[in-house]
């Protein structure tokens, strides 16, 4: 269905909201990760767990929970109730953050179902988001439960996997957002065609480095090495296969894990760069250049906000920001791409 202006305008502004719930949802996931919160919540209650507790006696309940559990026992032993009460309210608001947005997302999506503004193949894109959405919250506790065995740390696999799927969900509504808010620019489609090959491999580039961040997160690889540009001294550590079998090393081996995020971020310096020149070269409207202008400036704020959390040890702060600008740099990946893709469309 082609939807008239009236309806597209509603349906694009309302997604790219539900964009920004997305990236906030990331952004609080890494906190909560960096403060060790994300184990404090030990059952999944989509609906009762809405409410947090209210009283002394519903702290102490919830508080007894988490002391029955490997990361009480085995790192956070004689943690009082208000440190533990520091790292619930990370995972309570990244769970009510997750509920908020399938809210979000779900009424809107029926109010414009049930008044006509959408139909056919965008009902069933924006249907299927919605059950990636719900994909997404079994997945989150898939992967809590991996850290509530023997072992108090989540799996670096499910960890990927949630984060994955989060910049994914992000990705579509993005899309779809700018298919429905802007008309395609007036470049040369051979031109056009060339390009938009590079901006969607820069795009896969930017995904798989997001997730190579998630396996350097899921086994802490971030506190080793923390040097640049050499890693200790080495350009390539020693320590680089040094578990069996040698594929292992590509999730489990802190120095491979970091070695992966970081030649994939030298690539990005590499191939960006010559994509931004390869755009200045050719004529395109100006919506468009400055797609790949922001791509470029984005590209430079992560990685010195890379190289600055590596440095100084994985503070909070610049961590959160480090995994901020990674869900930016892939919107911005997305934007050029998006901006370049196919035929010229009629205004």
């Amino acid at each position: 269905m082609i939807l008239n202006d009236g309806s597209r305008k509603p349906v694009g502004v309302w997604l790219l909201l539900c964009c920004v719930l997305v990236f906030g949802m990331v952004v609080v996931g890494g906190i909560t990760r960096l403060t060790h919160s994300g184990l404090s919540m030990v059952e999944w209650q989509p609906l009762v767990g809405t409410i947090p507790p209210l009283n002394e006696q519903q702290w102490q309940d919830v508080f007894g929970q988490y002391q029955a559990t490997p990361e009480y026992q085995k790192i956070n032993h004689g943690m009082s109730l208000d440190e533990f009460k520091g790292i619930f309210w990370w995972e309570y608001f990244h769970r009510l953050l997750g509920r908020t947005i399938g809210v979000a997302f779900f009424v809107p999506l029926a109010w414009f179902l049930v008044r006509g503004k959408i139909s056919g193949l965008l009902a069933l894109k924006l249907g299927g988001i919605f059950l990636l959405g719900a994909l997404q919250g079994a997945i989150g506790w898939y992967m809590v439960k991996s850290g509530l065995v023997d072992n108090p740390r989540v799996s670096q696999f499910r960890l990927t996997a949630h984060l994955g799927m989060a910049l994914l969900i992000l990705a579509a509504m993005l899309w779809t957002a700018l298919d429905l808010l802007t008309v395609q620019s007036a470049t040369q489609y051979a031109t056009r065609r060339r390009l938009s090959h590079f901006a969607a491999a820069l795009v896969a580039l930017v995904f798989l480095m997001a997730l190579s961040g998630g396996f350097v997160a899921g086994i802490r690889a971030g506190f080793a090495y923390n040097t640049f540009p050499l890693m200790n001294g080495h350009l390539v550590p020693p320590e680089i296969f040094t578990l069996d079998p040698w594929w292992s090393n590509l999730f489990s081996n802190i120095a491979t894990v970091q070695f992966n995020h970081r030649m994939i971020a030298w690539l990005l310096m590499l191939f960006v760069p010559a994509f931004w020149i390869a755009a200045q070269r050719v004529p395109m409207a100006p919506r468009t250049r400055l797609a790949t202008h922001v791509l470029l400036g984005m590209l430079v704020v992560q990685v010195a906000l890379g190289i600055s959390t590596l440095l100084l040890g994985v503070p909070i702060p610049l961590a959160a920001a480090h995994q901020a600008g990674a869900v930016l740099l892939l919107c911005a990946a997305l934007w050029s791409a998006h901006e370049l893709r196919g035929r010229p469309r009629a205004s």
